[in-house]
């Protein structure tokens, strides 16, 4: 069963992974996970959006690669009624990438764009599933995690050279 991706393509950018290879990304990472498919907003911004966004979201005035939004059930939903089966959605959250940030990322780091569009993708789906990287033991779970997953999809550690 393969995750739902709701691609949303707001940029002007055309250096853009298809739907398929973020599916593919995205995939790989709740299979790593044990995890069944899931629901996913993926929207790709330009900078105005995104830093817009993290400034409203995280204080921080400037526009970044990837801001993680987990879906958060309504208490409504959370509560169980004796008399109601109440499905829950599988929506596992959105992500916004700016495609801008990310590539010129790509270039100052000396990778391939799309090996970094896979890390980012990956990098916020961890958020998704609650890692951090606040403490330096959350930092290097989800590094390790990074690396297992992108090496399923024949990409290159992206912490060697840094």
């Amino acid at each position: 069963m393969s995750t739902i991706v709701d691609l949303q393509i707001a940029t002007t950018s055309t250096v853009i992974p298809t739907k398929d290879k973020i599916q593919l990304w995205l995939n790989t990472v709740l299979a790593h996970q044990n995890l069944t498919a899931q629901e996913i907003t993926v929207r790709l911004v330009d900078i105005e959006e995104s830093q817009a966004l993290n400034l409203d979201y995280r204080g921080k005035d400037k526009p970044t690669n990837i801001l993680s939004f987990p879906f958060e059930v309504p208490e409504v939903l959370s509560r169980q009624d004796a008399n109601e089966d109440i499905k829950i959605p599988s929506l596992l959250g959105d992500l916004v990438v700016c495609s801008q940030v990310v590539e010129a990322e790509a270039k100052l780091q000396n990778k391939q764009n799309l090996d970094h569009w896979a890390h980012m993708i990956v990098h916020g789906c961890l958020h998704l599933l609650g890692f951090d990287h606040i403490e330096d033991t959350e930092a290097n779970e989800m590094e390790a995690l990074e690396i297992a997953i992108l090496k399923q999809l024949s990409i290159d550690d992206p912490y060697q050279d840094h």
